[in-house]
């Protein structure tokens, strides 16, 4: 008597990140369990077509819709999934790949395949933003304004995200930010305030340590505006999971809250967009189904 395999639909974005992706198709042929699985393979054409893609997923009752590429990948494909019965898969190929990190997926192709194959899930919580969603961190004021720089060059990886970096990093302004959780509200300058589900932003940049994808809860990271020859020994703390102990960073955990800038610019998992200046965030707990790194869920 046969067993009825589950469904997996791989959605490839041919431009995330450096590495090239032409083996992609090879590696699951050769490594994807094919007792368990049946598969279709799919490449994305044009920004949001992993979205449409996702969405057809949804309606074919696909049961994993597996997202190869980055966090940007990952936002696109997860954000088409949230409340359906369909589970999320990475395998991490973009830039930083910081949902997929915090989830223990692997970075080398063949051991995320391998971890597939267990297809051990578990349901995380997601953030709704006004009329968008997140999985991981969205963020408003230098990171946001460096992922439009990074969104429109046509060179990807790590020294790209560097190289905007520190030429936009002198010349930023501070945001003003109007902060009211729970009737309480307080006013804050911030060279950047990230609303964190996830732990990093990408290359092990541990921008929220502490946070968990299942606690119901997220925070709001600010990094107030600090000496330029403080910035090396900053970011050193945050690679060293202890930034949230610098006396120029502030971690707010909420459930709830609201946003008041002077800014309109925004990022979600990477993903810049020209977002209103009065933004109203709530954690969504358990609204998404993700295969996970079972050896790593202490962490998760």
């Amino acid at each position: 008597m046969s067993t009825k395999k589950t469904s997996i639909w791989f959605i490839i974005n041919p431009i995330s990140g450096t590495r090239r992706k032409k083996k992609i198709p090879t590696l699951i042929r050769k490594y994807l369990n094919h007792d368990k699985f049946t598969y279709k393979l799919f490449y994305t054409q044009y920004k949001g077509h992993a979205g449409e893609i996702t969405r057809d997923a949804v309606a074919k009752e696909i049961e994993i819709v597996c997202a190869v590429g980055g966090d940007g990948s990952a936002h696109e494909v997860g954000v088409n999934l949230i409340h359906t019965d369909s589970k999320l898969a990475i395998i991490p190929r973009g830039s930083g790949n910081g949902i997929s990190n915090h989830m223990g997926i692997p970075n080398r192709t063949i051991r995320a395949i391998r971890c597939l194959n267990k297809c051990f899930s578990i349901s995380v919580d997601t953030v709704a933003v006004n009329n968008s969603h997140f999985l991981g961190i969205g963020g408003y004021g230098i990171d946001a304004f460096i992922a439009k720089k990074f969104d429109r060059n046509k060179k990807r990886g790590l020294k790209t995200y560097i190289k905007h970096t520190v030429k936009e990093f002198y010349k930023f302004k501070p945001i003003q930010v109007e902060i009211e959780i729970e009737e309480k509200s307080k006013k804050v300058e911030a060279f950047l305030l990230s609303i964190a589900n996830t732990s990093e932003f990408g290359n092990r940049f541990a921008l929220s340590p502490k946070s968990s994808v299942q606690d119901g809860i997220i925070e709001m990271v600010i990094i107030k505006p600090f000496p330029k020859w403080a910035s090396p020994f900053l970011v050193a703390r945050f690679i060293g999971k202890k930034g949230d102990k610098s006396k120029f960073v502030e971690t707010i955990k909420f459930k709830k809250a609201s946003l008041k800038l002077n800014e309109d610019l925004a990022h979600y998992d990477g993903e810049h967009i020209k977002e209103r200046k009065r933004i109203k965030i709530e954690v969504i707990p358990h609204s998404l189904n993700v295969i996970v790194n079972e050896n790593k869920l202490a962490t998760i």
